[in-house]
């Protein structure tokens, strides 16, 4: 049996501008960190030639091309397990929530099925067989930050070259600042689960209208990174979460909505100095940054779920092999 485990991610600043429809335009760039929320996936040989996939649903049949699960069907077929095994997925957070959950899925199952065939592949390579998973083969509407994110862990700063290659720049962080940002930024859950399709499809239709505005959260993550590195976690990392979520409101509609922005302002209003809405949008996580005498304002302002998280600093890994 092996299991894997794969962080979620939460991104700050960029998201959007590593979709193919603006980078391939220039270069995109997103800072984000990995969480210690994740998803396992177990995987084992079986008795019969059978394949059983159990998700949020379980699946039995007799061939690869009978799944329906996209993502297990095309990971399956590239690493060539067809037959005779047995695979499990369990996340610590509901898929829809705005963490990057399928790319992490798709990351942490092609980790378990390479090492199951006796092959070990870098987070680079995973990240980028990921990529091919997800965007090449399935025709997602997605962008690369995720599968790069779940697949190295930590806290980074990652460029989208407009040939398609993805650099990635390890941000440094001391324990120090990583007990600061544990302690100030907070999480709660809206109660709205979504695909981020939708959404990322628009985003893409509208990029060549909105350039000015996915030009100005790219270069939010430049201007991150730089603080992060030079000065460390201050309240400048509020003012630039708000900022960047205003911006991103305005590219297109279903990325926020009336709900979420009094939400929102009631949270500012209570004593969070900005935060944003993680993922694609439209529902999923509020990521907010709060000083620690405020936040129980916050919370009852708020009214909504918490979701206690740290920053985690392992990618995708196997924990168990046997």
């Amino acid at each position: 049996m092996i299991i894997t485990q794969t962080p979620f991610r939460i991104s700050f600043v960029g998201g959007g501008t590593d979709l193919e429809a603006y980078y391939k335009t220039n270069y995109g760039a997103v800072v984000s960190t990995a969480i210690n929320k994740s998803i396992y996936i177990t995987i084992n040989k079986r008795f019969d030639d059978t394949i059983r996939l159990s998700y949020s649903k379980t699946e039995i049949v007799d061939h690869v091309d009978d799944l329906q699960h996209d993502i297990a069907k095309a990971c399956l077929k590239m690493t060539g397990v067809e037959r005779g095994v047995e695979i499990t997925s369990i996340a610590d957070v509901p898929a829809g929530t705005g963490l990057g959950s399928s790319s992490s899925f798709t990351v942490g199952l092609l980790n378990a099925l390479y090492t199951y065939i006796g092959e070990q592949k870098s987070a680079q390579e995973l990240a980028e067989l990921a990529c091919r998973v997800e965007i090449d083969i399935l025709k997602h509407p997605i962008g690369k930050q995720d599968q790069f994110a779940a697949a190295y862990g930590g806290m980074n700063y990652f460029r989208f070259n407009s040939d398609g290659s993805v650099e990635r720049e390890k941000i440094q962080i001391t324990d120090v600042m990583k007990r600061e940002m544990n302690r100030k930024l907070m999480m709660f859950y809206t109660g709205i689960k979504r695909s981020a399709d939708g959404i990322l499809k628009k985003q893409s239709q509208d990029t060549a209208s909105k350039l000015d505005i996915l030009n100005y959260m790219r270069d939010q993550a430049g201007t991150l990174k730089t603080i992060l590195n030079q000065e460390g976690f201050n309240d400048k990392f509020a003012e630039i979460l708000h900022q960047g979520w205003q911006k991103k409101k305005s590219i297109t509609n279903g990325i926020s909505n009336g709900n979420i922005d009094e939400i929102y302002q009631q949270a500012l209003e209570a004593g969070a100095s900005g935060g944003k809405i993680l993922g694609a949008g439209g529902g999923g996580f509020l990521l907010l940054y709060c000083d620690e005498a405020k936040q129980p304002a916050v919370r009852n302002a708020v009214g909504l779920r918490e979701l206690d998280f740290r920053i985690a600093e392992r990618g995708s890994r196997v924990v168990y092999f046997a």
